[in-house]
């Protein structure tokens, strides 16, 4: 049993010390009352001060976030602020860069506002609809094109006499002669055409097909909508992935080069037809067999069997340096929708992937879009410039409320490099698998490509990318032609055609 008087004694004596101990004085105890009153105020408006800290952080990033996206916020379908602008406003119009109206409104037999767009399928998917929601430009410029830049005057005077105000208008960088030569050229192909200002990174033509006509939207949308096998509603310019075949051998070969900077001119391959690693077997093009070939001629003849032995000769880590170096497992800076590419090399991969890798098949990608801005770095000395597809926005008093002016994004690669890609690039119209090119007013530079996309071999999409004049290079041309053969082919003669119409302007 516990014997509780053994704690009598210290109890005892902690009761004498109290009584013993000297009473504090009225004063004393106020003072000390003010002090645990103090302490208790300072603790208050530290945790006030701190409240108040995290508040003003929350509040100004909350306004910082709501400013810069502004139109993200308007253009949601939940945003009362559009309907009401949508009434008070007429859109306004889309103009290609030499003033063709490429969409516009204007009031129906019945007084209701229509959208129309006088081109059809040209410009459908660059510049896209609104009714069942918006796409293209419709949708990235939806927030200046429903408002108004005109004076406050002058809204007052519309609203006084019932009018609706003239909504601001988009000036796109899209040429309205280029964008014809695309789309002449794609003709009745599946695929995609691209063309870019190499200097400015101006988009002046984008076209896929199969198209819609968006005029016709809302009659057509729910076939349209259901149609995966044609997918009319893709953009495949920058939504399109595909295998980029022989013309992924532009990073490949670039790879190499990086890794062997004093060398890579020695370079010799004997081709027999294939390459082979262990139970691995990479076969040229229709069996070609392209005998003893250097770097160059590997380039130009598209030797799979050489590109499969210059890919197992770089370090995975480096290759995949120069790949992500290229946009790929990057955000690309576009203001349309697109889909990023992934390709990832490491010192795991096996011999089979990197040997795919090394001629743009496998499980590589790419769209028409990022091998066009790829294309169009190589010829810009190694900078990228920052796309522009939309030149200005004014309003209809005719002032500038918006222009993009051309500025480089990215350095891809060095003027080293740059050179020596176009070197090679123009060898293979030279003398390669872009011959239909030789013997232009002009000269042109450029990569063919057959990627096959499944295990019959004789069905491959078609590619080219390359730009024009080789020596001082003006425009960036990419073409894909899905399911038809060779590049050299099928893609060389449709990019002639967008290149023809460039050299025509002038």
């Amino acid at each position: 049993m516990r014997d509780r008087g053994k704690n009598r004694p210290a109890a005892g004596k902690r009761e004498r010390e109290r009584r013993n101990a000297p009473k504090q004085s009225a004063r004393e105890r106020a003072l000390e009352k003010k002090r645990a009153r103090r302490r208790r105020n300072r603790e208050l408006y530290l945790c006030t001060g701190l409240f108040l800290c995290l508040f003003a952080g929350m509040f100004t990033y909350l306004i910082r976030y709501v400013t810069i996206n502004h139109e993200e916020f308007f253009n949601n379908s939940y945003n009362s602020q559009q309907r009401v602008l949508m009434l008070e406003n007429r859109r306004g119009t889309i103009f290609s860069s030499d003033g063709q109206a490429l969409a516009f409104s204007e009031e129906d037999a019945e007084g209701k506002e229509v959208r129309r767009y006088p081109f059809g399928e040209m410009y459908a998917h660059a510049v896209g609809y609104t009714g069942k929601g918006k796409t293209g430009i419709e949708a990235s410029e939806n927030y200046m094109l429903v408002n108004s830049g005109i004076s406050e005057a002058d809204k007052l005077e519309n609203e006084q006499a019932g009018r609706k105000n003239p909504g601001n208008d988009v000036y796109t960088a899209l040429d309205s002669r280029i964008q014809e030569a695309a789309y002449q050229a794609l003709g009745a192909y599946r695929g995609a055409i691209v063309a870019t200002e190499v200097k400015t990174g101006r988009i002046l033509a984008m076209v896929s097909k199969p198209d819609f006509d968006p005029n016709e939207i809302e009659q057509i949308w729910d076939r349209v909508n259901a149609d995966t096998q044609d997918a009319a509603l893709l953009n495949r310019v920058t939504q399109g992935l595909y295998p980029p075949g022989s013309t992924f051998k532009i990073v490949t070969a670039l790879a190499y080069i990086r890794q062997f900077p004093d060398t890579w001119q020695n370079y010799v391959y004997q081709c027999g037809g294939a390459y082979v690693n262990g139970e691995n077997r990479i076969s040229c093009y229709h069996g070609s067999v392209h005998g003893r070939v250097d770097f160059a001629a590997s380039f130009a003849k598209s030797c799979n069997a050489s590109f499969a032995n210059i890919g197992m000769s770089v370090e995975p880590q480096r290759f995949q340096s120069t790949i992500d170096g290229l946009l790929f497992n990057a955000e690309l800076p576009l203001e349309l929708p697109y889909n990023r590419t992934e390709v990832k090399l490491s010192a795991d991969s096996s011999a089979e992937d990197i040997m795919q890798t090394s001629i743009g098949q496998g499980k590589t990608q790419i769209s028409p879009i990022q091998l066009n801005l790829i294309t169009a770095a190589i010829a810009n000395g190694g900078a990228l410039m920052q796309p522009i597809l939309v030149d200005r926005i004014m309003s209809a008093e005719g002032r500038v409320l918006e222009e993009n002016e051309p500025s480089v994004y990215r350095r891809l690669l060095t003027e080293e490099e740059s050179g020596i890609l176009t070197e090679l690039m123009t060898e293979v119209v030279r003398s390669g698998t872009g011959r239909k090119l030789n013997g232009q007013p002009y000269t042109a530079a450029g990569k063919t490509g057959s990627a096959e996309f499944n295990e019959v071999r004789e069905d491959s999409h078609a590619w080219f990318t390359g730009f024009a004049p080789a020596e001082d290079p003006g425009i960036a041309v990419t073409v894909i032609v899905e399911s038809v053969g060779s590049g050299g082919d099928y893609a060389v003669p449709l990019a002639k055609r967008v290149f023809d119409a460039w050299f025509a302007r002038s």
